[in-house]
């Protein structure tokens, strides 16, 4: 039996409130968005819970996919956006116990592991900023083209183009890699 594309798939979820229909599509690709969470966050739990919300949310908006794009470049949208959001609420809970004279509780993300317990590509991403990280495992991991994930950050397609280029700059400098080394 040849497997529905994504597109139809939505379109079974959305007219007949299909939760089969939607539950293959998130199988299908609950791991670029699991992983793409992970490296943005740097903790599994985290990226974990912040998976399943998006799911949650991607559920509820699924009349919103317009089909213009990929189905995967729309998840990763709410994917960033869904971490963006927890990053602001952490950020204003910190804020609040602060205020309250209570100890402040370090971000997920933000701690550092030994560089032995780090692989080569978590080393790599570990030097990005936040943007620049979730646009290089865009492209990189999740295989989105520059117009995708324009898309999905709400960027023009030559800014993400920049902010690829000065994310592998970076990384090479700080590395010290050659140019011929590094594609």
């Amino acid at each position: 039996m040849i497997a529905d594309t994504d597109h139809e798939l939505v379109a079974k979820a959305v007219s007949a409130q299909d939760t089969t229909a939607f539950g293959d599509l998130i199988r299908r690709h609950q791991s670029h968005v699991r992983n793409f969470l992970r490296k943005l966050s740097g903790d599994y739990a985290l990226a974990d819970d912040l998976a399943q919300d998006c799911f949650m949310r991607a559920w509820d908006k699924l009349s919103s996919f317009s089909g213009r794009g990929s189905f995967i470049g729309w998840m990763l949208k709410i994917a960033y956006t869904t971490f963006l959001q927890s990053k602001r609420k952490s950020k204003r809970y910190a804020e609040i116990l602060e205020s309250a004279g209570q100890v402040t509780v370090q971000e997920s993300g933000n701690h550092t592991a030994p560089v032995h317990e780090l692989n080569d590509l978590d080393r790599l991403l570990a030097v990005l900023d936040e943007e620049e990280r979730a646009i290089i495992v865009m492209s990189y991991a999740c295989g989105l083209s520059h117009r995708e994930i324009g898309d999905a950050t709400n960027m023009p397609v030559g800014t993400v183009k920049s902010i690829i280029f000065r994310g592998k700059e970076k990384i090479r400098t700080h590395f010290e890699i050659e140019d011929h080394q590094y594609g």
